[in-house]
This record gives structure tokens, C-alpha cells and sequence, in this order.
């Protein structure tokens, strides 16, 4: 991250003659993100537009992420933009964000971490209190994350698991429609959204027994490497314990070389005394057994190294 600091005199500058151009995805959820960094830019006297900007991922919807080539399908356009100049800062889901920066480009700054935990919600006419998922055998849950699939199985073998793709509404709405009994989201984008799920039931997982993707519920701020100014801003509204932490678990990723279709999962929080405590697991294949690893540690220094080994020992 940077160590740039931005300074009353340079508040000043940017009232007067900036314009903080953000790139951003038009979904409901991309939209909420980015309006989130423009009240804070507004909070320091900032003037900020909004660019929205279709990826890959956005535009093909036939296709479950498996199927799509490449890495980088909600945020390869947005860093193109990035790069030709036509935005100052782009806004992702850290989680859609690959561990590998391009070049040019700088993860300026995080912020603070939303729930990291997946939601199950789902009709009510499926409900079942005894068993595990509280859902009836045979239900059919909608997903498209292989990471989410695999742990889904590996709780109930009994239920349905169907491909599902678009922004949060969309597949809420698919339980409506009845093409399935029910979806697993992120918390956060639900929270976020203040979604009104009344009309279902809901069954929030612990992150430390359904993992979730690393980094989820964080939202990523990147910027040029050579706009120190844009930096510099970002970097007085960088939240530095969300980045102690899933600084860790998108290390784990690069380190497994993995993307959007690799089944692993990684939740990393650290105490008052700054210990880390981690809880990760890796899959296959659909049916396949899991790997689960959990530890705590007094240092980052070696943690990701050290959770790879056991995860992936061969």
C-alpha cells in the first residue's frame, strides 16, 4: 500500500480543479461500492464522477466462470480504463481482483471488511429444520462458485446444485421465478443492498466452518502506479486491519496460482494482541473429499507458505 499522505494544501487544490473520475461496474452492488468512496472523497472536500464500465463477466451470461477463458472477468476492462487514463481510480470486490497486478497499476487502498460470511437464503415451502442446511432432500441450490458448490455437497449430498449467474437481485429473484429453491450469496452484497428477505428463509454460515472466498466483503480502490495525487487520497481512507488480514489470504491464492474456479476458501482474523487466525479449505472436484486447515500465528511473515504446504502438502 502506499505510504503517501495526503495534506491540507493539496485538499485545497483538488476542491478547486480535480475531478476523481471513478471506474466501476453498473450493477446494483458495483454502484453501492463506488458511491461509498465517493462520500468519502466528498467527506475531504473531493469532487468525484462516477464511470461505468461493462466487463467480460457482464457481458457473458450463458456461461458459468468455467467456461469463460482468461482471469479477470469483472475487472480486466475497468484496468484497461485505468491504464488508458479514462478513470483515476477503479472500484472492485477485492475478491474479483487478481493477486497478480498489472503492470502499471497499484491496489491503492482497502476498506473496512463487511461480513466475510456467505448466506443461504431460500424459499420457505423448502425448509427443513432437521436436517444440516435446514433444506429439503432434493432442493435445488443456485451457484455458479465451485468453491461454494464443493462445501454445499460436502454438507448435503442429498440437495440439487444448478449453475446460476447475475448481480444479487437476479438470483434472489430466480427462487421467485422457481428456477431454484435457493441461493448462496455473499452477506455482505446482501447487507449492503439492504435486500428485504423476508419473504424467505435464511441461514447465515460461519466463515470458520463454511469458508469464504479470500478477501470477501472488501472492497479493493486501485489507481496508476504514477498518480501519486489519486494515491495519496486513497490512501487516507486505506483501512490497514482489513489489509493485515487479507493481505494473508490473497497470498494463499497467488501462491495456489488459483482464480474465480479454483474451489478454495480462506478467512483470516487477528486479535487484540495481533495474532492471526486462520481457517482455509481446498476442493477438487464436485464430490470430491476436502482439504481443511486451520492455525494461529503470532507473525504474517511465513503464514501463507505455511498454510499451502498443509493444504496442498503435494
Amino acid at each position: 500500500m502506499s505510504d503517501l499522505v495526503i495534506n491540507d494544501d493539496t485538499c485545497i487544490a483538488l476542491t478547486v480543479m480535480w475531478m476523481i473520475r471513478i471506474g466501476t461496474r453498473g450493477s446494483q452492488l458495483a454502484l453501492w461500492q463506488a458511491r461509498d468512496l465517493q462520500s468519502q472523497l466528498a467527506a475531504k472536500s473531493i469532487n468525484s464522477e462516477l464511470v461505468i464500465i461493462k466487463t467480460k463477466g457482464d457481458q457473458i451470461q450463458n456461461l458459468t466462470f468455467d467456461k469463460i477463458e482468461g482471469k479477470g472477468f469483472f475487472t480486466k476492462e475497468i484496468e484497461d480504463a485505468l491504464l488508458a487514463n479514462e478513470v483515476d481510480v477503479a472500484v472492485h470486490s477485492l475478491k474479483d481482483l487478481p493477486t497478480q497486478m498489472i503492470s502499471g497499476l497499484v491496489l491503492a487502498g482497502l476498506s473496512q471488511r463487511a461480513s466475510p460470511a456467505d448466506i443461504l437464503i431460500s424459499s420457505k415451502s423448502v425448509h427443513d429444520p432437521s436436517r444440516i442446511l435446514r433444506l429439503k432432500s432434493g432442493t435445488r441450490i443456485g451457484t455458479s462458485s465451485i468453491r461454494r458448490q464443493v462445501q454445499i455437497q460436502h454438507f448435503d449430498t442429498e440437495v440439487e446444485i444448478l449453475p446460476v449467474r447475475g448481480n444479487v437481485p437476479t438470483r434472489i429473484g430466480k427462487i421467485d421465478n422457481g428456477e431454484v429453491d435457493a441461493v448462496v450469496l455473499a452477506a455482505a452484497g446482501v447487507e449492503r443492498l439492504d435486500i428485504d428477505l423476508s419473504n424467505y428463509n435464511q441461514l447465515k454460515f460461519n466463515p470458520i466452518e463454511f469458508v469464504p472466498a479470500p478477501a470477501q466483503g472488501v472492497i479493493g480502490y486501485q489507481c496508476r502506479t504514477e498518480d501519486t495525487v489519486t494515491r495519496s487520497i486513497i490512501a487516507g481512507i486505506h483501512n490497514a486491519d482489513t489489509a493485515r488480514c487479507t493481505n494473508v489470504e490473497r497470498d494463499i491464492l497467488r501462491l495456489l496460482d488459483g482464480g474465480c474456479q479454483l474451489p478454495l476458501g480462506a478467512y483470516v482474523h487477528s486479535d487484540y494482541a495481533g495474532n492471526f487466525h486462520c481457517y482455509t479449505m481446498l476442493g477438487t472436484t464436485l464430490g470430491s473429499p476436502i482439504n481443511h486447515f486451520q492455525c494461529s500465528w503470532s507473525t504474517a511473515s511465513g503464514l501463507s507458505e505455511h498454510i499451502v504446504k498443509h493444504l496442498k502438502p503435494n
